[in-house]
């Protein structure tokens, strides 16, 4: 029997991993991760977020390690993770599906500049402005990633109304969609654009990528959605863009610290709009089905869609 040993939510929400389980793949056997009377060379398969350093190594018949979410930093950090064995991004409909509706709440409170009035809405202030908002048509938004999930929520945005473009690493080709690559395209790319929303992966490239000098060639009214990960943006940059006005404003789901401590500046930063990294979250029984086939797809050897490859850094 094919065993998984699960780490997502800790063990008072295991019952619950282990019950989306039962109910697709009966016959899989679904432990959980401090589970004190399972031998460790037993485990098949690693289903983590953020697993301790030093655990997975210490399984010595692991065939693949698959991600609760679909950023693997949680686990590329451990110096001990062996690159030799698979390891799986999650991804599906349900994780594309919302963070594409995330993505264009974000992009349209940015456009009527939601965060003034939620905190006008906080002080009792009936916050009329002279101005009038762009519409969709007039704002161009650039997504920073084009992966499976990136070029999903760009269409949706195409198919908004908004005007897309995209910036990857490498070459892609989107309908509705104005694609640039590579460093030497990506100064081009961020001057086309109003709001940026950064879907890129954490890797040594992206790191520190979005710096004030970026944000002080955006269009206005500028504004930047990240829903990434916090390190791809230089946050002392970030807040004095914001605080100057040379970023009109920010929705942020994702941060250098999480949580977000209390004592923060980004709180309290102009015009922004502070998420608990909730952008995209596939229901466990969608994150369930995925692992299984993926599992299953391994099992016959087959090759799978996802896969890390540490060259690329994602």
């Amino acid at each position: 029997m094919v065993c998984l040993v699960v780490k997502a939510g800790g063990a008072k929400v295991f019952g619950r991993w282990k019950e989306a389980f039962a109910r697709i793949a009966p016959d899989l056997d679904v432990r959980e991760w401090d589970d004190p009377t399972l031998d460790s060379a037993r485990i098949d398969y690693a289903l983590v977020w953020q697993p301790e350093r030093g655990r997975l190594a210490a399984m010595p018949n692991l065939k693949a390690i698959l991600s609760v979410a679909a950023g693997v930093d949680h686990v590329t950090c451990d110096p001990t993770w062996s690159r030799a064995i698979p390891l799986i991004r999650m991804g599906d409909d349900e994780i594309r599906l919302h963070m594409a509706d995330y993505v264009i709440w974000a992009v349209t409170s940015l456009t009527r500049d939601a965060a003034r009035w939620q905190q006008a809405q906080a002080q009792a202030q009936w916050a009329r402005r002279a101005e009038f908002p762009l519409l969709s048509a007039q704002v161009h938004v650039g997504v920073m990633g084009l992966g499976s999930v990136g070029a999903y929520v760009a269409q949706k945005l195409a198919g908004w109304g908004f005007v897309v473009s995209g910036w990857t690493r490498t070459p892609h080709t989107l309908d509705g969609v104005a694609c640039y690559c590579g460093s030497d395209q990506f100064s081009t790319f961020v001057a086309q654009n109003h709001i940026l929303v950064c879907l890129l992966p954490e890797t040594p490239q992206t790191r520190g990528l979005l710096t004030y000098d970026v944000f002080s060639r955006l269009r206005q009214p500028s504004g930047l959605v990240n829903v990434a990960r916090g390190p791809l943006v230089v946050e002392a940059d970030l807040l004095r863009a914001l605080e100057d006005g040379t970023l009109r404003g920010a929705v942020l789901d994702v941060f250098d610290r999480e949580p977000l401590p209390e004592t923060s500046p980004l709180w309290h930063a102009p015009r922004t709009l502070i998420t608990p990294h909730i952008a995209s979250e596939a229901s466990r029984a969608a994150r369930a089905a995925k692992v299984v086939a993926t599992i299953a797809a391994l099992e016959r050897g087959e090759d799978v869609p996802l896969r890390y490859d540490p060259e690329r850094g994602y």
